[in-house]
């Protein structure tokens, strides 16, 4: 790893900084092996182990990740509780907090993804994402950015294709059309590239205005697992990818709800305690919707 890209510390302060300067930050085992465990645990509920992959343990559910470089990503809410905890521990939402200067905040996107050596080709271009993140276009105003998280769930050391960022003093000023570029177009930029390889727990937060690329798997009979997770600030409603009603009445929303804590309820748009929308009525009906919500922090 490029360690003039990384910040091996805690102060959120410095990161957000990093952040603001660069584009990108690399937390390396930003979350501990405890924070992970229970998550990891369940990683199986979702995806083949390496070994269950590579030795053709069940040829359809291995299916979807041939061929389709994106074709190994689950959605929000995940059929494992701990997965769907894990994208708003309070970690990352104390990150997401500090880049985007607001506690005042939401949860736009988040996706599990599993890579498998040989399934697909995974190495890409440069782009910049905001291409499906917002109806509009990156900003500079911090009170309007977005913060793309990119977790690690495994370690992902260089041979396990981990992504590559480019400064941003490199590619300020770039037109917002086109969108990718190859080496050809912009051999500086891959001169200039990080590696955000890492531990297991390692955060490589973005801006969708950064240019990034995925990288090819080269690890014999290897698996990379990561979780893809996105923050904006309330106010920038324009950035969107999922409308979170359309998944509200999956059992994996209603197991993630019975568990979740206020605060992370808030980050996908319930209403905060003493919001006019809450009233004996919306009490009483929530109560037969969400039999396992506590509500009383609710009731202001």
């Amino acid at each position: 790893m490029s360690t003039s890209h990384a910040v091996p510390c805690l102060d959120l302060s410095a990161a957000a900084q990093t952040w603001d300067e660069q584009g990108f930050i690399i937390l390396p085992a930003y979350l501990r092996p405890h924070e992970l465990a229970a998550a990891q645990h369940e990683l199986s509920l979702l995806f083949p182990t390496a070994a269950e992959f590579h030795g053709g343990v069940d040829a359809e559910r291995n299916l979807r990740f041939r061929h389709d470089e994106f074709g190994g990503i689950t959605d929000f809410p995940f059929e494992s509780v701990e997965l769907s905890l894990l994208a708003v521990h309070p970690k990352l939402v104390a990150l997401a907090e500090a880049l985007l200067r607001t506690e005042d905040l939401r949860v736009y996107s988040a996706e599990a993804w599993a890579k498998y050596t040989g399934a697909a080709d995974y190495d890409q271009l440069h782009h910049r994402d905001y291409l499906n993140h917002t109806l509009l276009v990156p900003t500079d105003d911090r009170a309007y950015r977005q913060a793309e998280l990119f977790l690690y769930l495994c370690d992902v050391p260089e041979e396990l294709g981990p992504p590559h960022l480019v400064p941003a003093a490199l590619t300020r000023g770039a037109a917002a059309l086109p969108n990718w570029f190859s080496r050809d177009d912009r051999p500086e930029w891959y001169s200039a590239e990080g590696s955000a390889a890492g531990p297991a727990g390692t955060v490589v937060a973005w801006q969708t205005g950064t240019f990034h690329r995925g990288t090819a798997l080269r690890s014999p009979l290897g698996a990379r697992y990561t979780m893809h997770v996105n923050y904006r600030p309330a106010a920038a409603s324009w950035a969107e990818r999922h409308a979170w009603a359309s998944r509200s009445h999956e059992p994996a929303w209603y197991a993630f709800v019975a568990r979740a804590s206020l605060r992370q309820l808030l980050l996908f748009g319930f209403p905060p305690p003493r919001h006019p929308f809450w009233n004996d009525q919306t009490l009483t009906a929530m109560a037969q919707h969400y039999p396992d919500l506590d509500l009383a922090p609710f009731r202001g």
